[in-house]
């Protein structure tokens, strides 16, 4: 069913995904959190417009994601997301790996359902993927604007927009 609309509940079948969970205390923060960055990938793919190709996401933990974050972007610290475009070939897109540990850090601090916030971190990578950035205002602008667009075809609120009585809060995302 390719071309479905993201928030259908259809699988397009053009995209070759991976998704390898590594940390196997991902299933106990995230029941489920194969087939939520699953549909959260496809979901992001269909809201670029994504031509058919592959890419991969690794469920991990800040050890590993400290570690590549030290070699590959100079940082010896974890982050909760990593994208790793792909060099050259058009189908495939590149790799993702998210930390856990980060990641429900985060989700308690800002007050979110850690599956929400997984969720919202796999688009966010996508996005990345697809050239998006949050480097300027007005790239971060349009960066926010896509992700809330396709987060609303997962039905998962706003991340961006402020919780009752507190200030806005903006994640700090690789």
């Amino acid at each position: 069913m390719t071309g479905a609309h993201p928030g259908s509940g259809a699988v397009p079948r053009r995209w070759d995904i991976s998704v390898l969970v590594e940390d196997p205390a991902w299933r106990q923060a995230v029941p489920g959190a194969a087939a939520t960055a699953s549909r959260a990938l496809r979901c992001a793919l269909a809201g670029v417009g994504a031509p058919a190709g592959g890419m991969s996401l690794l469920l991990s933990d800040d050890r590993r994601v400290q570690h590549l974050n030290a070699a590959f972007r100079g940082f010896d610290r974890p982050t909760n997301v990593l994208s790793f475009p792909a060099d050259g070939g058009a189908d495939y897109f590149g790799d993702i790996i998210l930390a856990r540990q980060t990641l429900q850090r985060e989700a308690a601090v800002q007050d979110k359902r850690v599956r929400d916030h997984l969720a919202h971190l796999v688009v966010h990578a996508v996005l990345h993927l697809f050239g998006y950035d949050h480097r300027t205002g007005g790239e971060a602008e349009r960066m926010e604007w896509r992700e809330r667009r396709i987060l609303a075809d997962l039905s998962i609120a706003d991340p961006y927009r402020p919780r009752s009585g507190r200030r806005r809060v903006r994640t700090v995302l690789s």
